[in-house]
């Protein structure tokens, strides 16, 4: 069971809800507080920002006028309520871990990021130090947290008074600062709504009738404008009796001679707000000029998810949310060339051999491989080249020829490479099939970005069997050549992990470490972070290899607190106790301790492979042998040779011979490599040491 989250609200009425459901009966949700008063001691332990308060604080704070004579022990009683609601799980006298007694009085020691107002205060200072391009996505997080104001139910409290007008405060500046972001990245049209919005109900804001008169300048509103800044001073002489600021003086005197630095972002311009000014105007005319239903739409929007899907874990995520969507549509125009041209576009490259989405990837094959047989076939006789229909006919009745060009050879080409990828793991024939023929299609047609994909392709159809790391080393020492020459960037990339890995495995780490160096280095040049998620790895890694098994064990903790972030399910799930048990092989197959193989983690597609060691780790050598004989064979991926490694672990502890000789098999061409670490993230050790060890106990 899990430590389970509690995460408080105090941007509005004051709220607790559980934030995980991973409880033994799944508990998540709202918490309820019952009454005000236990609401009210919630609020005050808030209020003192993890610090403890007294008792007799608490009395004051909640009985202003004069507390009854029973007070202390209601505030304990008051408690004793929120601890059970906080800490529902909490064995009966075992100390409390959120809300505890220390001292004279309470303190509450909510993680940082559990209480929404330090979350908003943490992102508005993170955004003060940013470049306005980031920062108008923090301040736009940091103020979708308001539900209303600070403490919503406490606003006649003395005791909550001071913390509710600096919460106030830092909203309102928040909000300027949002629009300054926005003027500075060009989106001046966008800020006047908002700012509008602020100056109603906060009419004394000088810094806010500034920003505002210079949106409307800027977006050609020079009378509406002036207009502003004269009710911002008779708003200012009326309420508060104060003629405006030199700001605002300024401002009005350089919109009347027409500054021609009003009109820019005179000394806050710099690549990226350029950048990003480039973009809202570029896209607001293509908006403009491309119809809606246009097809060039669709071929440009795949462009994006694919873009996108290389920024980062949110980025990866919403590509694989519109990827379907984007391939529908292109089907509906009953164009294959299009369609294939939609499925083919989104070319990104793909290093785990696990897929993210197995639902997503089976409609992505099956909707190429209907595409692949709408297009003519091929005359070659291996089933990937030739001309496609010499007499030039159309088989969809409403496309275009396009047999002379090749266009056919390529669309299908991207195809082929989209089911080798896609059918990752799988043992099915296909997939090694598909990639075979993408790559003699790319080859044959000279096309560098064909063949990177189709090398894509080829790698994950590289697992058929054990050993075939010197072949990856291959491919991704020609996908570092074709990236560096041609300018795919990406694909330079995933040649550089693919030579971390294939490298890795055959204990070659002089040159895994500098691919790793190169991998790193074009990612921070070309803003890929996804990479650091594979090269932190890649040094837990390297610290096992060597033998610093704590400080192995320490670094993939680290490493593992990227991944929820990463986007990359399949990588994700099972991946951090599989490596923390690893290191238990550093010295050979041997049974772990019952805590390494614990039942109850998150093994995810591991587990079978660690039953029969959990079971004979407890004992239960019927339930091992059980399992172990119940084992499928191994998915064809990155850990075939770390699963098969565990097998053998399992079946020469229970002297399985059929077992046993049925993994020799498998191990056997992997005999000069490190058991798992093709993977570039943990290692079982050498399999040269399984293979003797199996040998042994057939002899006997």
């Amino acid at each position: 069971m899990e430590r389970e989250e509690v995460l408080f609200g105090v941007l509005g009425p004051v709220t607790a809800e559980h934030a995980t459901a991973n409880t033994a009966d799944g508990r998540s949700g709202p918490i309820a507080l019952k009454g005000p008063r236990h609401r009210a001691v919630l609020a005050r332990l808030i209020v003192a920002r993890r610090r403890v308060v007294p008792v007799a604080r608490l009395v004051a704070d909640l009985w202003a006028d004069s507390p009854p004579p029973g007070a202390v022990g209601a505030v304990q009683t008051f408690v004793a309520a929120l601890r059970r609601a906080l800490e529902p799980d909490r064995p009966p006298r075992a100390p409390a871990r959120l809300l505890v007694t220390e001292g004279p009085g309470y303190a509450l020691r909510a993680e940082p990021d559990a209480v929404d107002a330090w979350r908003f205060e943490t992102a508005v200072a993170e955004a003060a130090e940013l470049a306005p391009a980031r920062a108008l996505p923090r301040l736009d997080e940091a103020l979708e947290l308001w539900r209303g104001p600070a403490y919503a139910d406490f606003a006649q409290e003395e005791w909550v008074r001071g913390e509710r007008a600096r919460l106030a405060e830092l909203r309102l500046r928040s909000v300027e600062r949002r629009a300054g972001a926005q003027l500075a990245l060009g989106l001046a049209a966008e800020a006047v709504p908002d700012l509008d919005a602020h100056l109603a109900d906060h009419p004394w804001r000088e810094d806010a009738w500034r920003l505002l008169a210079l949106a409307l300048y800027r977006t050609d509103r020079q009378g509406d404008a002036l207009a502003v800044l004269r009710r911002a001073r008779s708003t200012l002489v009326r309420q508060l009796g104060v003629d405006p600021g030199p700001g605002l003086r300024r401002l009005e005197a350089d919109i009347l001679a027409q500054d021609p630095a009003l009109g820019t972002n005179a000394g806050q311009t710099g690549p990226t707000e350029t950048a990003a000014r480039l973009w809202t105007r570029a896209a607001a005319a293509y908006d403009r000029t491309v119809a809606a239903g246009a097809r060039a739409r669709l071929e440009t929007t795949v462009g994006l998810l694919r873009d996108l899907a290389v920024t980062g874990g949110g980025g990866l995520t919403a590509a694989r949310e519109h990827r379907m969507a984007a391939v529908a549509a292109a089907e509906e125009f009953g164009d294959p060339v299009l369609t294939g041209r939609v499925i083919g576009a989104f070319d990104v490259p793909a290093i785990w051999t696990r897929g993210d989405d197995p639902e997503l990837a089976r409609q992505i094959v099956a909707a190429a491989e209907r595409t692949l047989a709408a297009l003519p076939p091929p005359d070659g006789s291996d089933g990937s080249d030739g001309s496609d229909g010499s007499d030039g006919s159309d088989p969809s009745g409403g496309s275009r020829t396009h047999a002379a060009d090749g266009t056919y050879d390529a669309v299908r080409c991207r195809l082929l490479a989209t089911v080798a990828v896609e059918t990752r793991g799988s043992h099915s024939s296909r997939g090694p099939q598909a990639a075979g023929q993408a790559e003699a299609i790319a080859r044959r047609l000279d096309d560098p970005a064909l063949l990177a994909f189709a090398l894509n392709g080829a790698f994950m159809q590289s697992f058929t069997r054990a050993g075939l790391a010197p072949r990856r080393a291959e491919i991704g020492a020609e996908l570092v050549a074709l990236g560096a020459r041609h300018g795919l960037v990406t694909f330079e990339v995933l040649g550089h992990l693919i030579g971390l890995q294939a490298h890795g495995a055959l204990g070659d780490f002089r040159s895994a470490d500098a691919h790793a160096t190169a991998a790193d280095r074009l990612a921070a040049r070309h803003e890929l972070p996804l990479v650091g998620v594979f090269t932190r790895w890649y040094g837990a890694l390297r610290l096992a290899a060597s033998g610093d098994l704590a400080g192995a064990g320490s670094a993939y903790e680290s490493a593992a607190a990227d991944l929820p972030d990463s986007g990359m399910p399949g990588l994700t799930h099972g991946l951090l106790p599989l490596a923390l048990l690893s290191l238990h092989f550093a010295e050979g197959p041997r049974i772990p301790g019952r805590d390494a193989v614990d039942p109850a983690a998150d093994w995810g597609p591991y587990r079978p492979w660690i039953i029969p060691l959990a079971a004979l780790a407890s004992g239960d050598r019927p339930t091992a042998r059980t399992a172990l004989r119940a084992l499928p064979d191994p998915p064809r991926d990155l850990l075939y040779e770390a699963c098969c490694a565990l097998e053998a672990t399992a079946a020469l502890e229970l002297g399985d011979r059929a077992v046993l000789t049925r993994v020799r098999e498998r191990l056997l061409p992997a005999s000069a490599e490190l058991a798992g670490a093709g993977s570039g993230l943990l290692t079982l050790g050498p399999v040269s040491r399984y293979l003797a060890a199996i040998a042994a106990a057939l002899q006997d």
